[in-house]
């Protein structure tokens, strides 16, 4: 898994991306710096990490489909006529009769403490995707997005296991999409996420998400190590310093840019969708975080995610705006 992970996309008239995971509806308060059992108006939005990227990417005019699990009832019919609202396909969306649609609330306090309380118990019919949900033919998208999440519990787990072992002329993105209480304790998803990571072309996650799948705490040896793993480009964010991305020729440091924060929840989102973008497009790794560094700080200006990513434009209208900070980006080819 050596080179350019661009250079094995296929035929670029194949459907473009499949993105698989978690979906939510998110209860959002619409009062910033209260206590959620102080707040009296809430927003309702779509939500969930895989489905928020899926929307980032759509914005790009591409083709995107949804794979995700949906309750019977109607926070999962809002769910699907969301995505579809937003251009993605949700013919992939499985209705599932026995679990509700998960709903997800937080709390806002700028510009870095943004709790989340999820309401997935016993389980959730996106955690209830097996293998037999899968498409046929993997190989046709371009691009597969996969979740760290998706791995906390069968049958997700041997689903995307299922994903890896048969997508193998897609690009596997792997977002480490770590959430400590979907898991038992840190030993568990480190062996579950170094399971798949020989299989995945690209892996993003904060620092955090690093440490919980490398031991490393480090960027540069969390780069590093999941560069050993195999991954073929890493991706580390940290927050308000800035995203290093690393591959075995490549290495690029991007500042963040000094936006005022209001909710930061949906900026990893916004920096996947544009991600996928960026692989499609067949950018150099440094221009792919430069761009998914300007996507994320648009979305942590908004109480909302899904419905507030950006398009192309306004993301090169984001860098043009802070031209200290994209000169500022460090580039070394090796």
């Amino acid at each position: 898994m050596e080179g350019d992970p661009t250079s094995s996309l296929p035929d670029p008239a194949a459907p473009e991306v499949l993105v698989i995971g978690r979906c939510s509806v998110d209860v959002y308060p619409l009062e910033v710096g209260v206590k959620l059992e102080d707040v009296e108006t809430f927003g309702k939005f779509l939500g969930g990490s895989a489905t928020n990227v899926a929307v980032a990417a759509a914005r790009y005019g591409h083709q995107v489909t949804a794979l995700t699990g949906v309750g019977n009832d109607p926070f999962g019919r809002f769910v699907i006529s969301e995505l579809e609202r937003f251009g993605v396909d949700a013919s992939q969306v499985v209705v599932n009769d026995r679990f509700n649609t998960p709903v997800t609330f937080c709390e806002i306090f700028p510009p870095d403490n943004f709790p989340l309380y999820f309401y997935r118990q016993p389980t959730t019919p996106d955690l209830e995707i097996g293998p037999g949900d899968l498409p046929v033919d993997l190989d046709r998208y371009r691009i597969i997005w996969l979740t760290g999440t998706g791995l906390a519990h069968e049958p997700s787990r041997s689903a995307h296991h299922a994903v890896v072992a048969a997508a193998t002329g897609s690009t596997i993105v792997l977002d480490l999409d770590y959430r400590e209480r979907f898991w038992a304790d840190e030993n568990v998803p480190r062996r579950a996420m170094g399971d798949v990571l020989p299989h995945v072309d690209v892996a993003i996650g904060n620092l955090e998400e690093c440490r919980i799948a490398t031991g490393e705490t480090d960027p540069e040896r969390a780069a590093d190590a999941l560069l050993d793993m195999g991954v073929r480009a890493a991706i580390v964010k940290q927050g308000p310093v800035g995203t290093l991305v690393k591959s075995r020729t490549e290495r690029a440091f991007m500042p963040a840019l000094p936006v005022e924060v209001v909710n930061g929840l949906g900026a990893g989102d916004a920096f996947g969708g544009a991600v996928c973008h960026g692989l499609l497009e067949g950018w150099p790794l440094h221009r792919i975080v430069e761009f998914a560094s300007a996507a994320g700080a648009i979305a942590t200006m908004h109480i909302e995610c899904a419905s507030i990513m950006p398009t192309s434009r306004e993301v090169e209208e984001m860098l043009a705006r802070y031209p200290e900070v994209t000169s500022a980006l460090e580039v070394w080819s090796r």
